[in-house]
């Protein structure tokens, strides 16, 4: 996946990297076992996961001392947001078309 907005889609794709991205937002940042003490899965599952969601640009990870703190970089999502809106503007725009077809029709 070289696209950014693919990156951004498989990485929220999965509900686990979801969940993960939520408690991070809601606690500014967290760490991979502060996280795994907040959702059923493994640590070693939420570092995999952590990776994916870097690799996307979700996510940036700080090393500070022994632990590795993550933080949501909210670009990658703001980016795809501006794409979907882009997109359904672009629906709204051809349905409007239909229906003033249909009832001039």
């Amino acid at each position: 996946m070289s696209d950014p907005a693919d990156r951004v889609f498989g990485a929220l794709a999965d509900p686990t990297r979801r969940a993960l991205l939520d408690l991070i937002a809601e606690q500014g940042e967290a760490t991979a076992t502060s996280l795994a003490a907040r959702v059923p899965v493994s640590r070693q599952a939420i570092v995999k996961h952590l990776a994916v969601l870097d690799a996307a640009g979700l996510v940036t990870a700080a090393r500070v001392g022994r632990e590795v703190r993550y933080a949501v970089r909210p670009a990658a999502l703001d980016a795809t947001a501006r794409w979907m809106s882009a997109l359904a503007s672009d629906w709204d725009r051809r349905l409007a078309a239909i229906k003033r077809i249909a009832e001039d029709g």
